[in-house]
């Protein structure tokens, strides 16, 4: 056995990938980087201010202060207090006698209409993670399986071909077999390309992260109406004035007709609500981002794994509408970039076949490896005429 020979089995060799069936499907990622931020944080958010509410309330005691007539015991005071906090009903005086009622419940629902946010955030979360993820995880781990297998058969295909030419006594029977295995497509792997294909008509995936992402924009403008309707009207109330002559309490002279209190609470619940308005207009332009992602391939990735005899007849047909599940599994491809073992040595391969000189003759891993194995890509063209000289 020539050097040559084996230098090229032990270089083949390393570029086999390991195989890491036990370990490598735990680590999946079923969900994209930034829809795992927007989650975070439209839920995170609502939950971290309604605690902040409630600790609120309990360290300074009753969220509003009123002022009693003098007369008033201790315990009257906090009777009133206890009274208008349950009510909170403000009094505004049109007419001598005649009043207009307006409710401020908004202050008192401020930590559970958070936590009906938040509960309406992890809506969409919900239906990606029982809807979509199963099928998701089956589609990539099928995925990532057979490119790494697909990258393994080209190695193997290259050292089977090394080993032939090496005890092949006439090489030109070697490069006629070759070229007969190309045109045929031995060299291409027919399950994945047509499992890609499948993908490319299929819309489920694509669906289910439209009505997600939709949700959530949903949610975000019903949060806007709420805060908008309801908020904006007791924003600016400091004050109200509070009635707490009722049932027993109505015949009592000695008590007046309103009694003025203040919102001691009213700074947590304008933070609360700009805050809140504030982040969920930052989060839409990234759920929006999210969107137009499905509106493009990732070419990039597609590109690296041109090499493969699989992938090169698939990306000449997606020039159509990328809004499917194909374009879908692709992003998660590339989130889970970290669990493909041959990304990264075919984008050395790609880097490597855009700097060689003969890229006509190179357009898969086979083609390159035969090249690094010391193989031409394709017959010489001074071999027919040195066989003639040879065998006259």
């Amino acid at each position: 056995m020539s050097l040559a020979h084996t230098a090229a089995e032990y270089m083949l060799s390393d570029a086999l990938l390991p195989d890491r069936r036990g370990s490598r499907l735990k680590g999946l990622r079923l969900e994209l980087p930034l829809d795992r931020m927007v989650k975070f944080i439209a839920v995170g958010f609502p939950l971290l201010l309604m605690s902040l509410a409630f600790a609120q309330e309990f360290s300074s005691g009753s969220p509003i202060s009123c002022f009693c007539p003098g007369n008033f015991s201790a315990q009257q005071a906090a009777y009133v207090d206890s009274a208008c906090w349950d009510s909170l009903v403000h009094h505004e005086q049109e007419e001598p006698g005649q009043y207009q009622l307006k409710s401020l419940w908004p202050h008192k629902a401020l930590p559970y209409s958070l936590l009906a946010l938040a509960l309406a955030m992890y809506l969409p979360v919900l239906l990606w993670q029982y809807a979509a993820a199963p099928a998701l995880s089956a589609d990539l781990l099928f995925i990532i399986s057979e490119l790494d297998k697909s990258y393994n058969r080209s190695v193997r295909l290259v050292q089977h071909m090394v080993k032939i030419r090496h005890k092949s006594s006439d090489p030109h029977v070697f490069w006629d077999e070759l070229e007969k295995a190309r045109r045929e497509r031995y060299f291409e792997f027919a399950l994945l390309e047509q499992y890609l294909a499948c993908k490319q008509r299929s819309h489920s995936l694509v669906a289910t992260y439209l009505l997600r992402n939709s949700l959530l924009l949903l949610f975000t403008s019903a949060t806007y109406l709420y805060l908008g309707h309801f908020h904006l009207d007791v924003f600016f109330q400091k004050e109200f004035s509070c009635s707490v002559k009722t049932e027993l309490l109505s015949d009592e002279t000695h008590i007046p007709d309103l009694i003025t209190c203040r919102l001691t609470s009213l700074s947590v619940f304008q933070i609360v609500s700009l805050s809140t308005i504030a982040i969920y207009t930052l989060l839409v332009p990234v759920i929006i981002y999210s969107l137009t992602r499905l509106c493009r391939w990732d070419k990039r990735l597609l590109s690296i794994y041109e090499m493969l005899p699989a992938f090169d007849l698939l990306s000449r047909k997606m020039l159509g509408c990328p809004i499917n599940d194909l374009n879908v599994i692709l992003l998660f491809l590339r989130a889970n970039i970290s669990e493909l073992i041959s990304f990264s040595w075919l984008s050395v391969l790609s880097v490597l076949k855009d700097t060689t000189t003969q890229k006509h003759n190179i357009d898969t891993v086979v083609d390159f490896m035969t090249l690094l194995a010391g193989l031409e890509p394709s017959k010489p063209k001074h071999l027919p005429r040195q066989i003639s000289d040879e065998n006259p």
